[in-house]
């Protein structure tokens, strides 16, 4: 009786977490689809390294103080490596980002971020914000990615 007991608390228990997962994926899916692009990254345990890098300066943009250029974003240490980008004003507007150091803490980071990059690039293109949501399985990276953007943004006034 007591081996019963045992075996189909075990099974509830079981079914509880499995439960929980799947309403946690309908949540997390459903909060992405009413949220992109306007989502927030969650903290994480990414810090920015103490280095900065200078973007170039030109004229002023037409939504304000945002200067045109390119601007490199500070160096941001993930725990798969460093993670810089680079972001390219143009008429006030986020025209391109580019990635300049990409984590590549073995062959699976390199992987997920050569993955999670140009998705993105693209949501932040769209949003002309770094308040996009995070990348599923890309955590990391994904912080690491918008953390250097918002410096550069910083750096080029910009507010979008």
């Amino acid at each position: 009786m007591r081996r019963r007991a045992a075996i189909a608390s075990v099974i509830a228990s079981a079914g509880v977490l499995i439960a929980g997962f799947q309403v946690g994926e309908a949540v997390t899916a459903a909060r992405t689809t009413t949220t992109s692009g306007t989502g927030t990254s969650t903290g994480g345990s990414t810090s920015s390294s103490g280095g900065t890098s200078s973007g170039s300066t030109g004229s002023t943009g037409s939504t304000g103080s945002a200067k045109d250029g390119t601007f490199n974003g500070s160096t941001v240490q993930t725990p798969f490596g460093p993670m810089q980008v680079a972001v390219v004003i143009s008429g006030g507007k986020i025209s391109d980002v580019k990635v300049l150091q990409r984590t590549n803490e073995g062959g699976r980071s390199i992987q997920i971020s050569n993955q999670a990059d140009p998705m993105l690039r693209s949501e932040v293109l769209q949003a002309q914000s770094a308040k996009v949501s995070t990348i599923g399985g890309a955590t990391y990276t994904s912080e690491g990615y918008l953390q250097s953007l918002q410096s550069a943004l910083d750096q080029a006034g910009f507010t979008g």
